[in-house]
């Protein structure tokens, strides 16, 4: 089987997630699709509001063949290497041949004409990413900021936007690994990615973990709207964890050091997050302390999420290069055997039992060894144990 792949979150699956995988099943010429999506833990460095298995659950039963796990190290990372991971795992695997993504503008031709431009870094362009960081600003925005003062041949609108973004370094990514696989960009329906206002049926997942967060009668109705009928089941039982404490306590517990490792942190931020935390012993208070033009919310959280997990700025660069591993969470069980079979064709191991550590290499156990532990303390947080050698055949 070909397969078109789609990374993903799923935090919540709604129905703009499903529409876009019936567009894919019409537009991708594929005979299913592979979803790689992040694990309990995602890139805004959130706990998930539903563990992986049961949104892997509800990626199939919306419509995708087969869920992959992002690895945490990944998943908790700036967009650079939340695509690097998940290009990397993708690129191994012969039986992907498209990838599709969600934008707010542009053709294919128009990503990759940009994603090359991020590619080819003349003098001037060094020299601008080097001025433009000298702040603290993020290698992607100041990367954008200096190809457009360069006057590279690129589509503002693709560095702009927050799904565009992810579609250019998605590209970006692939060209980089020398990868066959063709993009698919799909125009979004609906809310914008971070566009906190309820719509009829094709709300952003950012309003609808309000909505779940709220509670009311009224933000219930909208996620009986929002929400395909299995996820709002689900949806009845949410309960939120107490990440956040965990999280802001695992900050004051780490020392300087160890901060300044997170792959997000840099220009020592890694004072200022303890030196508030102490005094403001508040999760969202201590955020809107530290958060400024320089350092927006996400990257702050995203922070707190890698320090809380024992992420490091050197595990996920090796692990974006070394050979790593397939963890299936969910697999639609009328075609599983010819889709584990596809997976079996990769390049990489697949880790269904504690056995198969004996496949991974020290820098692939490393990293699965960092899945578990996220694995481990989201149960702690939900209090219910999950298997992390587990398939959900859907």
């Amino acid at each position: 089987m070909k397969y078109c792949a789609v990374i993903c979150e799923y935090n919540p699956f709604h129905n703009g997630h499903k529409y876009q995988l019936g567009q894919i099943r019409e537009q991708s010429g594929c005979d299913g699709i592979l979803c790689v999506m992040s694990g309990n833990f995602t890139q805004r460095g959130d706990a998930a509001v539903f563990d992986k298995y049961e949104r892997a659950k509800h990626a199939v039963e919306g419509g995708a063949d087969v869920v992959l796990e992002l690895p945490a190290a990944f998943a908790v990372s700036s967009a650079e290497y939340f695509a690097k991971g998940a290009a990397h795992i993708l690129s191994s695997l012969p039986c992907v041949t498209r990838l599709a993504f969600g934008c707010e503008s542009g053709t294919k031709e128009d990503f990759l004409r940009t994603a090359r431009a991020t590619l080819n870094e003349s003098k001037q362009f060094k020299a601008a990413l080097k001025e433009n960081m000298k702040d603290g600003t993020s290698y992607i925005r100041a990367r954008n900021a200096a190809l457009l003062a360069a006057g590279a041949d690129v589509d503002e609108a693709l560095l702009s936007s927050p799904n565009n973004i992810l579609g250019t370094e998605y590209c970006r990514a692939l060209l980089a690994a020398g990868s066959a696989i063709d993009p698919l960009p799909i125009p979004r329906v609906g809310g914008g990615y971070a566009d906190t206002a309820l719509f009829k049926d094709f709300s952003s997942a950012t309003a609808l973990r309000g909505a779940m967060r709220d509670g009311s009668r009224k933000a219930k109705k909208a996620l009986k709207n929002n929400l395909p009928p299995h996820v709002w089941r689900a949806a009845l039982g949410y309960s939120p964890t107490p990440y956040e404490k965990a999280a802001l306590a695992a900050l004051v517990a780490a020392d300087e050091a160890t901060i300044a490792r997170c792959p997000d942190c840099s220009e020592g931020l890694e004072n200022r997050l303890k030196s508030i935390a102490r005094s403001t012993p508040a999760y969202d208070e201590m955020l809107k302390k530290v958060v400024s033009k320089r350092y927006t919310i996400a990257r702050l959280k995203r922070i707190l999420a890698q320090n809380f997990l024992k992420i490091t700025r050197e595990a996920v660069q090796d692990f974006a290069e070394a050979p790593l591993y397939y963890k299936t969470l969910a697999v639609r069980s009328s075609a599983a055997e010819e889709i584990l079979s596809d997976l079996n064709g990769g390049a990489f191991p697949a880790v269904v039992r504690k056995s198969d550590f004996n496949k991974l290499t020290k820098s692939a156990l490393e990293c699965f060894l960092t899945d578990v532990r996220a694995n481990d303390l989201y149960n702690v947080l939900t209090g219910v144990a999950t298997n992390e050698y587990e398939t959900k055949f859907v």
